[in-house]
């Protein structure tokens, strides 16, 4: 037993909505609201103390539940309510005097997780099995809270609790006996980065320069094209969003892309950028992926150059789909993102020959944890992707990357499409919030303690 294990003897649940400005089309749909899931957690420690801890998270159901036979009132309040369910089970545990490590609340109530999940889907009388990904949505807030009351209770950075001093086990108990005697500490840096590179989404629906501009676009003072983001904030990282099911529309869209941002970078003396490329899982096969990859390569060399990374581009259900990613990966890497969703998922991805994983934030911090743990272990890339996080979310999404060793940089697309949202937070943490070269400022976070989640 450890004296700075917590319990949580209460938590406070509340939602704040914000309109996008502009749709934001990955997939099959478009996004046009954001509600976020605000958590605080008033953790105790064995000694006594009290802190109360942080977490955010917006419940994007239209990527964690994507089925259209499920409405979208009915998919957000089944993910709301699998949120007061969680929080409700570990105030009754914490209530008959359990206290535990953070990673050990989540992985000792992973499988109820899933139970809750399970009696939600019959109690809201779905028509399809909610999905765990978006359970895991819904009670990301809540375990981030746990890491960042546990931090502030005990006088200490969330990332400095993951060593022996702090915790009872090592990496063995949940990852297996090639990590006996090692930690989390192992696997993240002992501080912040000072700055860290962003990855500029370009949804479906995006312009590219300002004369694609047209009346319907907002005129609210902040960017509308590509070529004007580009322009203001200086970003050389780039995610474009594929349809997957048009491939001459995909290879123009991504020369596209890189010309613009080719031509705005040069403008400011740039040479460099790099670019992603995310599907959302609208590839039907490898064979379609390696066909868009081959197109690329053929027709801009140069530019097939610039790809880092392919997110996602079949299938989530990678269980049901099979399908052999070493193809795919032998010429790019190709990262699981949905269909990662604990470590045997991610487990089976890698055995399928799926190069890495991208590890989000909403899927939990505890488990994101633990996969950079393995991932860095078996030297496998990842990266640190993003769910159009406003507010505390991105503070902790900025926070996670600039402790660990991503691809290049982090998602960070909520200054596109939420720029104003949580004006208290943006005010609190000016340097995360606004973009400068392309990179945010997240040095400050080393003078923090827990998470670094304060409003």
């Amino acid at each position: 037993m450890m004296d700075s294990d917590v319990r949580i003897d209460k938590f406070e649940l509340s939602y704040k909505s914000y309109r996008l400005r502009i749709p934001l089309k990955f997939g099959s749909v478009v996004v046009e609201e954001s509600i976020s899931l605000i958590v605080k957690a008033l953790a105790r420690n064995r000694s006594g103390r009290e802190a109360v801890g942080l977490g955010s998270m917006p419940l994007v159901c239209e990527w964690a539940f994507p089925n259209p036979r499920v409405e979208y009132e009915d998919k957000l309040e089944a993910m709301k309510i699998v949120a007061e369910r969680y929080a409700k089970l570990i105030e009754d545990e914490s209530r008959s005097g359990v206290y535990r490590h953070p990673i050990d609340w989540f992985i000792q109530l992973e499988k109820d997780i899933a139970r809750i999940t399970d009696s939600v889907s019959r109690d809201l009388n779905l028509k399809v099995q909610l999905p765990i990904l978006a359970a895991l949505v819904a009670v990301s807030p809540i375990d981030a809270a746990i890491h960042d009351g546990f931090g502030k209770v005990n006088g200490i950075c969330s990332y400095d609790g993951y060593s022996p001093r702090f915790m009872e086990r090592d990496l063995s108990f949940y990852l297996g006996s090639r990590f006996k005697g090692k930690w989390l500490s192992d696997y993240v840096k002992p501080r912040y980065e000072d700055k860290i590179p962003v990855f500029h989404l370009v949804g479906g629906l995006d312009k590219l320069t300002r004369d694609e501009a047209g009346f319907d676009d907002p005129k609210d003072g902040f960017p509308v094209s590509l070529e004007e983001w580009i322009e203001r904030d200086g970003v050389f990282c780039f995610k474009v969003k594929l349809t997957g099911t048009d491939i001459d529309w995909d290879v123009r869209r991504t020369i596209a892309v890189a010309e613009v941002a080719s031509e705005a970078l040069r403008a400011r003396g740039v040479d460099e950028y790099y670019l992603s490329v995310d599907s959302n899982e609208m590839h039907r096969s490898p064979g379609n992926v390696l066909e868009y990859l081959r197109r690329v390569k053929s027709e801009a060399p140069n530019i097939f150059d610039r790809i880092l990374y392919v997110e996602q581009p079949v299938s989530r259900d990678i269980a049901s789909h099979r399908f052999d990613m070493k193809p795919v990966s032998q010429v790019k890497p190709v990262l699981v993102d949905e269909g990662a969703t604990n470590l045997e998922s991610f487990d089976l991805a890698l055995s399928l020959g799926w190069s890495g994983v991208a590890l989000k934030t909403c899927k939990c911090h505890s488990s994101a944890l633990l996969m950079v743990a393995k991932s860095e272990e078996l030297g496998v890339p990842y990266s640190v992707q993003d769910l159009t996080c406003p507010g505390l979310a991105l503070v902790h999404s900025a926070g996670f990357a600039a402790r660990i060793n991503p691809i290049k940089g982090f998602e960070y697309n909520a200054r596109q499409y939420l720029p104003l949202a949580f004006p208290e937070v943006q005010e609190r943490y000016p340097e995360i919030f606004k973009v400068r070269n392309g990179y945010i400022e997240t040095r400050r976070l080393n003078n923090t303690l827990g998470l670094g989640l304060y409003v």
